[in-house]
């Protein structure tokens, strides 16, 4: 994901650039830069607000989240699989949420080399003050859109992935 704001205007710029001189771009190509450009928008707004509203990184968010859904809590490996990030990269998150009293660290019951975190009291408190001011950012974000205007991008969206999903298998197999 882009660092800067002129990373982000980078990223726009290929994207004009694309409508601009179509015979130098496929179709395809034009999509991809679109769906990254709406991305990068929409995930640059939430980093802004979260941190500008609670004082909160996005990936920490993203954390709790998931612990949220998982009330008898989660190994850090399945959480980083949720996230679709390193165990690494989960365990700094893990060690200042700890720090701060948002999440509870435990021995694993049947294997004492695994770890199992959740949520504390404050910290699933705290996450669902969060969480409900984030569901009306999103709701802002997609304001301009009808309820058909949705149903339509999901079904798209669905058939986008699914065809991600088979080229990712093919070009496995």
């Amino acid at each position: 994901m882009p660092a800067t704001v002129s990373d982000c205007i980078n990223m726009l710029d290929s994207e004009t650039k694309a409508v601009e001189t179509p015979e130098d771009h496929a179709e395809e190509l034009r999509l991809w830069l679109r769906l990254l450009t709406c991305t990068t928008l929409i995930e640059g707004e939430v980093r802004g607000r979260l941190r500008q509203r609670f004082d909160v990184t996005l990936p920490r968010f993203d954390l709790m989240a998931q612990l949220d859904k998982a009330p008898d809590g989660m190994t850090l490996s399945d959480v980083s699989k949720r996230m679709m990030v390193s165990n690494g990269n989960v365990t700094g998150l893990v060690e200042r949420l700890v720090e701060s009293g948002h999440l509870d660290r435990r021995t694993s019951e049947t294997d004492r080399r695994v770890q199992v975190i959740r949520l504390t009291k404050l910290g699933r408190a705290e996450f669902r003050r969060m969480a409900a001011e984030h569901e009306i950012w999103i709701a802002d974000l997609f304001a301009d859109l009808t309820p058909k205007d949705v149903r339509e991008l999901m079904r798209l969206l669905a058939k986008t992935k699914a065809s991600a999903q088979k080229s990712a298998g093919r070009r496995r197999a």
